[in-house]
């Protein structure tokens, strides 16, 4: 059963920094390595703020190129991904405690999220 899981959540005084991971497991078809798909199997970072809806944070592409940065986490957030271990990461920097959130994953080919990592940000 494919599964997406989250990890690297945690508190953290503000200017500080972590790291998120996304790793999706438990197929066999790998998206990455067909023709067509190599190219479309986009992973997404989203965040929920308590008593808020999910919203998407960045869309990271297959290349690993992040898109569509929410604003204010542009130039203190970055994204990486690493294909032959099914996982994609985001680097967070400059925490601040309005980044206090659940983050998820989604895998778009997969059309699964992850169960969310909690990130708290307080001094």
């Amino acid at each position: 059963q494919v599964q997406v899981e989250e990890s690297g959540g945690g508190s953290v005084q503000p200017g500080e920094s972590l790291t998120l991971s996304c790793t999706v497991t438990g197929h066999i078809f790998r998206p990455q390595d067909d023709k067509y798909w190599s190219n479309h199997d986009d992973r997404h970072w989203y965040r929920q703020f308590p008593g808020q809806e999910r919203e998407l944070l960045v869309n990271v592409r297959p290349s690993g190129i992040g898109e569509q940065f929410a604003d204010d986490v542009k130039g203190r957030f970055t994204v990486s991904r690493d294909n032959d271990k099914d996982t994609i990461y985001l680097h967070m920097h400059n925490l601040q405690p309005e980044d206090t959130a659940t983050y998820y994953c989604y895998a778009h080919f997969w059309r699964k999220w992850g169960r969310g990592t909690q990130v708290t940000v307080s001094s």
